[in-house]
């Protein structure tokens, strides 16, 4: 990961001297920001909307620069008429135009412009994709259906970690599936039940778009290996579905990437919004009026899907076409990276006192927890080494705030990769480092969302992180100077002779809080330190 020492040129940073009028000549390079391959910008030319979205680098987290969409309905009429409308597509070209403009004040490194079922389709589609390619000087990406799918499922790969389902795409003119497991993707299916086409095919009838979802569905040789297994689900009509879902629920947690619906309450839900009246749907005002229309042909393909193919689970993916075609750009090295890992290093390095500290949290946190005789499976080590990673990205807060804010920070970011429990886990972790291990100014609706192991675990990593930040000031090389070991009923923290001045009362009391999770009394030693021990003695 680039340093962030080494972000600035001393010879065009504004507090250096030149000649005048180079400071305005260089180009800015703003702390808060990462950089390496790009900024790269990605147009998608859907058949329902068209979307600008500018990544700052081309990396295993992406994290979005700008973003901007516009429902340019480029799919109406196109089963019917076989053309793209003209409004649809003056609306579209103005759209990119824009877009082409922006993604220049962008600074991006790369265009890519990706266009789906209506473009492909359409008789007038090449002279619209000629026009594209001339407005962004750039080749347009024309996906084939089973183009479409692999791309999509990729987004899936990248969004979760070991994802293993079926994943979809519902666009305005198409729906693809295909199988995703152990890192890698089957052969995809491309099905003409795109919100505009279903509707339009069934004149504007919920029954006969009905039948129509299951006369195509109930066939499917994709949904055959779907019973028992998640159905993610992506595009944007789904993914309005879903906000509808959470927020008529209450969901305390307003991030729509992993949101999880059980699937007989998903079906439920699918068969009030098909068969009711849009707009009168209670919290209907969360979705912008121009989605409510496709919503109920939405609907009724995701409630086809879940009777068809029996999934467990409907689990609702913010990454998708985009997203898929930047992490096919990666090298192997970047595609294996822990997609939460990436994302908790770079807001350790842009926002910890020193992300060298938050790494070495990890192996002395692992001490802490074999010394309290707390097991871990793989994920939950996973979670603590992300946990580590964004002990400190509060630090900034006033004293009295950092622990709320730390929460705040984590539970909404735009991380990839963890579930919602996970996310809760990782927020309640960095709240006890920050607010001790009391729960008086917690929200009751985080907590929720984290199982009672989760919550200990967090609370257990929560009291060490305020027994290593208590040690280290936050700096590094001092905590891995120091043990953590059981020793008999007593929890033992071993400092070496040239670290003797560090034992006081307020690091005994805040060891002893650690021990006490573990039933153990607490004990601080002076000793030269014999390599690193672990576990009970």
């Amino acid at each position: 990961m680039e340093n962030l020492s080494s972000r600035t040129n001393p010879e065009t940073s504004p507090t250096s001297c030149g000649a005048e009028g180079a400071i305005a000549a260089a180009p800015e390079r703003a702390a808060g920001r990462l950089y390496g391959h790009g900024p790269i910008a990605v147009i998608d030319i859907g058949s329902n909307s068209v979307r600008l979205v500018v990544y700052e680098r081309l990396c295993r987290s992406p994290t979005l620069l700008f973003n901007e969409k516009i429902l340019a309905g480029l799919g109406r009429g196109v089963g019917k008429t076989g053309r793209l409308a003209d409004k649809s597509v003056d609306d579209a070209l103005a759209a990119v135009s824009r877009f082409k403009q922006l993604a220049d004040q962008c600074e991006a490194a790369e265009i890519h412009v990706l266009a789906t079922a209506a473009s492909r389709e359409a008789s007038n589609g090449p002279a619209f994709i000629a026009e594209l390619e001339r407005i962004t000087g750039t080749t347009v990406q024309v996906l084939s259906g089973a183009e479409e799918a692999r791309v999509a499922a990729l987004g899936v790969l990248a969004g979760f970690h070991e994802p293993n389902g079926i994943a979809g795409d519902l666009g305005g003119g198409s729906l693809e599936l295909i199988d995703v497991a152990a890192g890698a993707i089957g052969q995809g299916k491309t099905y003409p039940l795109g919100g505009i086409r279903l509707s339009e095919s069934a004149d504007g009838s919920i029954r006969k778009a009905e039948r129509i979802a299951e006369d195509v569905l109930k066939g499917s040789d994709v949904l055959a290996k779907l019973q028992g297994r998640p159905f993610y689900a992506v595009g944007g009509t789904w993914r309005s579905l879903a906000r509808l879902h959470m927020f008529q629920k209450g969901y305390p947690l307003h991030v729509m990437h992993h949101y999880a619906i059980p699937a007989a309450e998903a079906l439920e839900f699918c068969r009030v919004v098909a068969r009711g009246d849009v707009d009168s749907l209670d919290r209907i005002e969360v979705i912008s009026k121009q989605r409510r229309e496709l919503l109920p042909y939405g609907a009724i393909v995701l409630g086809q899907i879940i009777r068809t193919g029996q999934p467990s689970e409907i689990v609702v993916s913010a990454l998708g076409l985009r997203e898929g075609h930047l992490y096919e750009l990666l090298d192997a090295e970047e595609k294996a990276k822990d997609p939460l890992i990436a994302a908790a290093e770079e807001l350790s390095e842009l926002r910890s006192r020193s992300p060298r500290h938050t790494a070495e949290l990890y192996d002395w946190t692992s001490e802490a927890i074999a010394a309290l005789g707390i097991d871990e499976t793989e994920d939950e080590k996973r979670l603590r080494r992300a946990a580590c990673l964004l002990a400190d990205i509060g630090w900034r807060a006033h004293p009295d705030y950092r622990g709320e804010q730390s929460l705040n920070i984590i539970a909404h970011a735009a991380f990839i990769g963890v579930d919602h429990p996970g996310r809760a886990y990782l927020a309640l972790a960095s709240y006890y480092r920050h607010m001790g291990l009391v729960d008086d100014a917690l929200s009751p609706r985080i907590r929720e969302l984290a199982s009672t192991r989760l919550k200990e675990r967090a609370r257990a990593l929560g009291a060490a992180f305020r027994v290593a930040y208590i040690l280290s000031a936050a700096m590094p090389g001092v905590i891995a100077d120091t043990r953590l070991r059981a020793q008999g009923d007593a929890l033992v923290l071993q400092l070496p002779p040239a670290r003797a001045a560090l034992a006081g009362d307020v690091v005994l009391r805040r060891l002893k809080q650690l021990a006490r999770l573990g039933a153990l009394d607490a004990r601080i030693e002076v000793a030269p330190l014999d390599g690193r021990i672990s576990g009970r003695a």
